[in-house]
C-alpha cells in the first residue's frame, strides 16, 4: 500500500517562507519521480515542482526561483522548500508519486498567505 503523509503547511505573511515534507512507508522517491502540486480553492489542480528518481528537478514558472524541491532517499521524504511567499501561493498541497503509471496522492496540507 502506498501512503504519503504530508506536514509542513499553515498560515504565513506574505515574503515569508515554509518547508513542506512528504514522507513514505517505503523508498518509493529514490525509484520513482515524486512531486508537489496544488489546488486553490475554485481552481485545477496544478503542478508546483517535480523530481526524478535522479534527482533531476522541474518546477512551475509562477515559482521557479522561490521555491526548490529536494528529497532524503534515506528517510523516504520529499520536501517544498518555500520561499517569498505570495498571496497567490495560497492552496492546498498535495504530494504525489508516480509508480508503474499508477498515481498516489497525499491527503494535502493548506497553506495560506496572507498579506
Amino acid at each position: 500500500q502506498v501512503q504519503l503523509v504530508e506536514s509542513g503547511g499553515g498560515l504565513v505573511q506574505s515574503g515569508g517562507s515554509l518547508r513542506l515534507s512528504c514522507t513514505t512507508s517505503r523508498s518509493f522517491f529514490s525509484i520513482y519521480p515524486g512531486g508537489w502540486y496544488r489546488q486553490a480553492q475554485g481552481k485545477q489542480r496544478e503542478l508546483v515542482a517535480t523530481i526524478t528518481s535522479g534527482g533531476s528537478t522541474n518546477y512551475a514558472d509562477s515559482v521557479k526561483g522561490r521555491f526548490t524541491i529536494s528529497k532524503n532517499n534515506g528517510k523516504n521524504t520529499v520536501y517544498l522548500q518555500m520561499y517569498s511567499l505570495k498571496p497567490e501561493d495560497t492552496a492546498v498541497y498535495y504530494c504525489h508519486v508516480r509508480i508503474d503509471g499508477n498515481d498516489y496522492w497525499g491527503q494535502g496540507t493548506q497553506v495560506i498567505v496572507f498579506s
